[in-house]
């Protein structure tokens, strides 16, 4: 197969490495026949790399990285009965069994077997199992029957492959917040952050219905592009009075729901860190009784916070504020299977150009360094690698 993947060597690098090829064999070392082996179709660069790349996480030199995967089956194990070699697709990002209690109950995100350390399980990822991340040219997933999804028509798919490769984390990922924020027909939303899972969040709030989508940053290129892509663009660096700025576009200085797309290395106006100023400006500006959505992430470890509560994932937040206001909270890990499916149909059926909206930008695999790069400069882009110049032809 001659793999190779893009590994974290230290705070601040990656680089493009020759790799073992992948084997039907667990971290642990056991066989495992429900298991197939993916070459790797296309392969994304997620901000949650970007937190451990920053050495913001306790991930070691050498891991592999990448949970946003679409591929073609080349292999499968004996006990794979549903998939065949030469079958595309999604795979989320979440390590699921499909045998416990919370994979059965469809909380994924959660699954109680694939990670001896804590619930949860994710491909090259810190603390998530030790599954070989898949920015690489060929990876292994277990699981398969119950994990995969299948595309129904390769060429199709090869067609939308821009768009399909969203479904492995950050489409469903940006569902699921605006979908647990309570968004519906006519609902007024904030999203916070316009990287690709703000926006994410924003199309899903327009799909699901909502009368008028605000996306904040304090990032002016991506707020030009939100505001291209149809959404209204709420420039933070104005002013630090949030229910003002959202009362001069609505009427009023409160939403039915937001969320959160920027996570624990959020900053204020002051340009240091404040990792729970958009927690407790979300319990501001959201109405009595409404929600609030967490797809942005909070981690139990951050050693490279500048304040040492939130070296150990403890944030000053106002939460007395969101109880009185009844609000409600959703945080963790999307559940990728719950919502997968039905968002594959809505893009083959032209009602989600989920590509167009986070700026999809094809980059050959050995480039992965410079799209970390860029990605981390700020850019208007959602950086999608391709490891065999399939999706370049």
């Amino acid at each position: 197969m001659s793999n190779i993947g893009v590994v974290y060597t230290g705070p601040g690098k990656v680089e493009v490495q020759k790799i073992d090829d992948p084997k039907l064999h667990g971290p642990d070392g056991r066989k495992l026949e429900h298991a197939v082996i993916l070459k790797v179709i296309s392969t994304n660069i997620c901000g949650s790399d970007q937190h451990m790349v920053r050495g913001r996480t306790t991930a070691q030199p050498g891991l592999v990285l990448g949970h946003e995967i679409t591929g073609e089956i080349v292999e499968v194990g004996s006990d794979v009965e549903m998939l065949s070699v030469g079958d595309v697709v999604s795979v989320p990002f979440n390590v699921a069994c499909g045998r416990c209690r919370c994979c059965r109950e469809g909380d994924t995100g959660v699954c109680l077997t694939v990670n001896p350390e804590r619930a949860g399980g994710a491909y090259g990822y810190v603390d998530m199992g030790g599954w070989i991340g898949g920015q690489a040219r060929y990876v292994m997933v277990p699981y398969a029957d119950f994990n995969l999804l299948k595309f129904p028509d390769r060429d199709r798919a090869m067609e939308k492959i821009r768009d399909l490769t969203m479904l492995s984390d950050i489409l469903p990922t940006g569902f699921h917040g605006a979908l647990q924020a309570g968004v519906g027909v006519g609902s007024i939303v904030y999203v916070a952050g316009a990287g690709p899972v703000g926006m994410a969040a924003a199309a899903s709030a327009r799909i699901l219905g909502a009368a008028v989508v605000m996306v904040g940053d304090f990032n002016k290129e991506r707020l030009a592009h939100a505001e291209k892509v149809g959404f209204t663009p709420v420039d933070l660096s104005k002013s630090d009075n949030l229910p003002e700025m959202i009362a001069e576009i609505t009427g009023a200085p409160e939403v039915d729901a937001a969320i959160d797309a920027v996570g624990f290395e959020a900053r204020g106006h002051s340009g240091g860190e404040q990792p729970a100023i958009v927690l407790n400006q979300m319990m501001e500006i959201t109405r009595v009784a409404g929600g609030i959505g967490i797809p942005g992430l909070y981690v139990t470890e951050d050693p490279g916070a500048e304040d040492k509560a939130a070296q150990t994932g403890n944030l000053s937040m106002r939460f007395g504020l969101g109880w009185a206001k009844a609000q409600t909270f959703h945080t963790g890990q999307t559940p990728v299977l719950r919502y997968n499916r039905q968002l594959m149909q809505a893009i083959l059926h032209d009602r989600l150009p989920i590509a167009d909206i986070v700026n999809a930008t094809i980059i050959p695999l050995d480039e992965a360094p410079q799209g970390y790069a860029s990605f981390d400069s700020g850019v208007a882009k959602k950086f999608v690698l391709d490891p065999h110049g399939l999706l370049a032809s």
